[in-house]
């Protein structure tokens, strides 16, 4: 048997190809899927089937366009409701793929139509035992899936389905599966993951926090409780991937866009995303525009707060950057991108137009502002990092919720932002530049820098707790 994990950090998604006898199963393929063909074609085996574990709502699939390319059935879940050619799948339907055999159990709870697949090796496991569960977004590595993703059901009707899929299903397996999820730390669709990539029942069954409470009804209030705030978009993804994505060929090139007419677009409040680094962007930006890395999960941030009908212009440091920022978007559903600014930033100043740039201070220096009193400190790092530690005095704003409204502070006042490591707060800095802010810093290295000069932090107890 061949088995390969494919891991797309940007989206901290997993996905995983499995071939025996010269034919392959794909199973919750990202949306360009050059990578299972190009892989395929190196094994010499042909790609017949592919699985989605569930409708994914943090990004666009490339099921369909897999399909097309390869002529593969697609499998899916029954309660999905796909509206293309697939194979509805129910508990207990089982497909062979040489010595493979995979073994489908209904897992509602992250999503009503969740499944997970149980691989056993018959070729290699004499005693035919499963070797592995390829588990979805219901079983993460220390965490579980969130249970808001229905138009259906309640999050709590969502959180007792995930309770009686874990305890029935999945942990009645043995300990030494192993266990290989959808996602990883850094996902959306859960809070407490872990950095590894895969793991086993047993670890599972020890460490995860989900799976040490016992009764249904505390499981609900916890799982329910202190939700991230869930994008908007993860509702639109999930309808497209229930539909099948265009291909990506599809996508028309990126019209040049001079800046001139940058500079008209953004009085019209047209969105200037800049995917250069932050220090770049830090050291000099067209006023207005909006910074995600393409170091970081650039694409999840863009479809937390550009959304997928923003229609933005590409500012990148190369033609290479903006191709490799338009497929990131595309990931995510963002597919009306207007173009990109021709020779960058430097034809801005080119032709005539100011730059802004955006102060960085280093945490002592932000200490000894804070024993003076000269600035405010904004925390925009998520609920559980908050209570974990942070700064005294801080403002608690999650970046998450900067696509309902900027935080209630001064405009004038001089406020420093952190997050962890300083990648979200550089994206703060920009929103909050763009909606009028004019003393605003970004704070290097972040609360980890912070922890690391031994500065003085405080605790909160979560509410509910």
């Amino acid at each position: 048997m061949y088995f390969e994990q494919f891991y797309l950090g940007c989206l901290a998604h997993a996905s995983y190809m499995l071939a025996s006898e010269g034919e392959t199963v794909v199973v919750d393929p990202q949306r360009d899927v050059d990578l299972y063909i190009k892989a395929a074609e190196e094994h010499g085996v042909k790609i017949a089937h592919i699985f989605e574990t569930h409708l994914h709502a943090d990004f666009v699939s490339g099921h369909r366009e897999l399909a097309a390319r390869t002529g593969a059935k697609i499998y899916m879940g029954a309660r999905a409701g796909a509206a293309f050619p697939h194979v509805d799948v129910s508990d207990g339907f089982e497909l062979r793929v040489g010595t493979i055999r995979l073994k489908a159990l209904e897992t509602p709870g992250h999503t009503e139509e969740s499944i997970c697949l149980v691989v056993t090796d018959e070729g290699q496991d004499a005693a035919k035992s499963p070797w592995a569960a390829l588990t979805g977004d219901t079983l993460f590595i220390g965490d579980v899936g969130r249970p808001d993703l229905s138009k259906k059901h309640t999050a709590a009707e969502l959180a007792g389905m995930l309770y009686d899929s874990l305890h029935n299903k999945l942990l009645q397996l043995p300990d030494h599966v192993l266990v290989y999820p959808a996602h990883g730390a850094g996902s959306l669709c859960g809070r407490n993951m872990r950095a590894e990539r895969s793991s086993t029942i047993g670890t599972e069954r020890l460490t995860n926090y989900a799976l040490q409470i016992k009764s249904r009804e505390e499981f609900v209030r916890q799982l329910t409780t202190n939700l991230p705030a869930r994008p908007e978009y993860f509702l639109q993804d999930a309808e497209i991937n229930r539909t099948g994505a265009t291909t990506l060929s599809e996508l028309p090139d990126l019209p040049a866009i001079t800046p001139e007419e940058l500079k008209s677009l953004l009085e019209d409040g047209v969105i200037a995303l800049d995917v250069r680094s932050d220090d770049e962007f830090a050291a000099g930006h067209v006023p207005g525009s909006i910074n995600i890395a393409l170091s970081g999960q650039f694409a999840s941030w863009a479809g937390v707060i550009l959304g997928l009908s923003a229609g933005p212009v590409l500012i990148a440091a190369s033609p290479e950057q903006s191709s490799e920022a338009r497929l990131r978007l595309a990931r995510v559903g963002i597919e009306n991108v207007r173009g990109q600014l021709h020779g960058g930033v430097s034809a801005w100043q080119q032709a005539g137009f100011a730059l802004a740039v955006l102060p960085q201070i280093t945490v002592k220096t932000l200490d000894a502002r804070l024993q003076h009193q000269t600035s405010q400190v904004l925390d925009v790092r998520r609920e559980p990092e908050w209570h974990a530690g942070h700064i005294e005095g801080a403002i608690w704003w999650p970046l998450d919720n900067f696509k309902i409204a900027p935080p209630e502070i001064d405009h004038d006042a001089p406020i420093a932002v952190h997050c962890k490591g300083g990648y979200r707060s550089m994206i703060a800095c920009s929103l909050l530049q763009r909606a009028g802010f004019r003393n605003v810093s970004n704070v290097s290295g972040g609360f980890d820098a912070w922890q690391m000069a031994q500065l003085p932090t405080e605790k909160e107890t979560p509410v509910g707790t």
